[in-house]
């Protein structure tokens, strides 16, 4: 079982940035897709930006291209989305997700694992 658990969420100004951590524990990712996704109230839940562990590729979706950024830490074992110049659409709660295989990286449905999310509010 992962157990996945995000945190760095919080109330910011347009413009400024958050980083946000998800972490398991007892686990390593290695062999994992770990991606990040989000929902808006009133909104399906979105795809943000993916991260193979192997290999260290990296996919994001275009609304945040850019401006968003995914790295990791194996020592930590921990998956980070940075998030710079963030604007008031942006608000959502944040989730992080993990599989080993995953069949369309964009899907919702292709993940086993979330965490429990973590709110992002962008004040204009």
């Amino acid at each position: 079982q992962v157990q996945l658990v995000e945190s760095g969420g919080g109330l910011v100004q347009a413009g400024g940035s958050l980083r946000l951590s998800c972490g398991a524990s007892g686990r390593t990712f290695f062999g994992y897709v770990m991606s990040w996704f989000r929902q808006a109230p009133g909104k399906e839940r979105e795809f943000v930006g993916a991260i193979y562990w192997s290999t260290g590729g990296i996919l994001y979706a275009d609304s945040v291209k850019g401006r968003f950024t995914i790295s990791r830490d194996n020592a930590k074992n921990t998956v980070y989305l940075q998030m710079n110049s963030l604007k008031p659409e942006d608000t959502a709660v944040y989730y992080c997700a993990a599989d080993r295989v995953v069949q369309r990286v964009t899907s919702v449905e292709s993940y086993k694992y979330w965490g429990q999310g973590t709110q992002v509010t962008v004040s204009s």
